[in-house]
């Protein structure tokens, strides 16, 4: 049993007065009365129990998105219910009312929607709906708390997805499928075409210059091979879930961002014929997609990403070269989604380069601060400049590890939040374009 504040008002109205008059012996008749009102509305009000209560939920949402979430109420008994509904989501569902006002008469049933606009990844919970129903007089009214477990899952949001559509252009100019002829040495050959200015000497297939010949003057034209970038190549990304990967950088987990960039590459190489693997770790596998393609590799990608959380514990750097002979034995592009802030951190990755690149190409990625830079640059007062020699300090760091893994064989891409996805997607396509993928 709840007693409202219309009961607090009722009895206080004629309270004060009688306290007031200093008729003392009305006030026990007044409050005998008020009780006797509110037991009278308490015996009215339908029961909060006699209710069956369904959810009609999103199976998933991306995060960042609106989506509504719905809640049944079938009242099974004989009075009214006339009250209030609360559906207790997570704080981090972002549900925009969590309190409505319901009437649902005996045998009916009514909905009430619920706007969630989730802010973190992850399963958002509701564990129990809560319904209190008052009297026909407001006086008092009855609670329950009913458990109804409802979990909607936030996926990444994959905001990189608007740097595709360019690199996928710049994709076809190098598979020769737009007029765009881009010279010099590819990986596969594609087909034969006349030799112009400019083009590859090497290129110049001398067997079939030989079996050609000019219709007008006779003399030899030259011949040229022209080539695309190989397909079913290997792309194996691991990604780093340990303590330096729940860093939060410009609002943004640095594990956010190492998912953001896997999913473009991902997406990228998966539209180029190369096949992706992709392992979360840090001292176990927190998650695998493997032998996926197409639009099944992302959708498996970001289900497996959207309940991975960082770890507070050290990445096991030992085990990573034996990881990715678990995924593949040929020769790979293995890409280390981690941080290189300071030596220390990075000395277990550069323990274990030397066994990785002496067989693959291998390609570390690392998010780095902007407001590192930016403190770097302003140095107007005496604590900017203690500020800005902080953070020279981190960017020397970061330059230190980085030229320690270029000696090492591998290569780096560093960039912002919102830079290092297409940073990434533009080194895979350089490394096509190369020939070393």
């Amino acid at each position: 049993m709840a007693l409202t504040g219309r009961f607090v008002a009722l009895l206080a109205l004629g309270v004060v007065p009688i306290v007031v008059l200093g008729a003392w012996w009305a006030l026990v008749g007044w409050v005998v009365l008020a009780l006797a009102l509110a037991a009278i509305d308490l015996a009215l009000a339908g029961s909060p129990r006699r209710v069956h209560l369904t959810r009609d939920l999103p199976a998933r949402v991306r995060l960042g998105e609106t989506v509504r979430a719905d809640l049944i109420i079938a009242n099974t008994g004989a009075r009214v219910i006339r009250g209030l509904v609360r559906d207790a989501w997570q704080p981090s569902a972002g549900a925009d009312v969590t309190r409505h006002r319901v009437r649902v008469p005996a045998g009916e049933r009514r909905a009430v929607s619920t706007a969630l606009t989730p802010f973190r990844r992850g399963e958002r919970r509701s564990a129990a709906v809560t319904i209190r129903s008052f009297g026909p007089l407001g006086l008092a009214a009855r609670q329950a708390n009913l458990g109804l477990p409802g979990a909607i899952r936030v996926l990444p949001p994959f905001t990189a997805r608007k740097h595709l559509p360019s690199r996928l252009a710049r994709l076809r100019e190098l598979d020769g499928r737009t007029s765009v002829m881009l010279r010099g040495q590819g990986t596969e050959f594609d087909s034969l075409r006349e030799y112009v200015r400019g083009d590859d000497v090497r290129s110049i297939d001398w067997r079939a210059t030989a079996r050609r010949t000019d219709p007008v003057q006779g003399a030899p034209s030259l011949v040229v091979r022209t080539w695309r970038p190989e397909r079913d190549r290997r792309v194996v990304v691991i990604v780093d879930s340990g303590r330096t990967s729940a860093a939060r950088i410009d609002r943004e987990p640095r594990i956010d961002t190492a998912f953001e960039s896997t999913l473009l590459l991902s997406a990228l190489a998966s539209r180029a014929g190369d096949r992706v693997d992709v392992v979360v770790y840090d001292q176990r596998v927190r998650g695998r997609v493997q032998g996926a393609t197409g639009a099944d590799l992302l959708a498996r990608l970001v289900d497996t990403m959207a309940t991975i959380e960082p770890e507070l514990i050290e990445m096991d750097w030992s085990a990573v070269p034996g990881l990715v002979r678990s995924v593949t034995s040929q020769h790979s592009l293995v890409v280390l989604a981690t941080s290189i802030d300071s030596p220390g951190s990075a000395r277990g990755l550069l323990a274990v380069l030397p066994q990785l690149t002496r067989r693959h190409t291998v390609l570390v990625s690392s998010v780095t601060d902007p407001e590192v830079l930016a403190a770097a640059a302003e140095r107007s007062n005496r604590t900017e400049v203690y500020r800005a020699a902080a953070a020279e300090r981190a960017l020397l760091d970061i330059a230190r590890v980085s030229a320690a893994i270029r000696q090492l064989g591998a290569d780096v891409v560093t960039g912002a939040p919102a830079d290092l996805p297409p940073a990434l997607a533009d080194r895979y396509i350089a490394l096509k374009a190369a020939g070393r993928l």
